[in-house]
């Protein structure tokens, strides 16, 4: 997405490295794709603070598609953690192994990863033609 918005600056691929497995690996919260894609709506709404009219308006909109990316993701996946989604602790090094060894990221992650990716050029797409 950070080609998309013009955001062609590696510093924001960085800021979500922490990610991967939720925060860390720590799953209990939110599934990395997701955590990013919220991240990546508040990016592309970026205004100044200093119009306080303006900023208002990007925050409700940020807060409104990031409940409906949440929303969708929940309905085709059943869970938003990374623990839930996954079934796998990842502190478990035996358990990560056999994760690893099935191809379970290849089979779930990276699908969730590409749902959150088309979710987000479809509300790119709906912010675009609403007017």
């Amino acid at each position: 997405m950070w080609e998309a918005y013009g955001l062609e600056n590696e510093d924001f691929l960085w800021a979500g490295v922490a990610l991967r497995g939720g925060i860390a690996g720590q799953q209990q919260g939110a599934c990395g794709a997701v955590s990013s894609g919220a991240v990546c709506l508040g990016f592309r709404h970026r205004c100044s603070v200093a119009d306080r009219e303006k900023a208002e308006k990007a925050r409700g909109a940020v807060y409104q598609e990031a409940a409906e990316l949440v929303k969708s993701f929940i309905q085709k996946f059943g869970a938003v953690s990374c623990i839930g989604l996954t079934g796998v602790d990842f502190s478990d090094e035996k358990a990560m192994k056999q994760a690893i060894n099935s191809g379970l990221f290849e089979e779930k992650c990276f699908k969730q990863a590409q749902f959150v990716i088309e979710k987000l050029y479809e509300l790119e797409e709906k912010r675009v033609s609403t007017p």
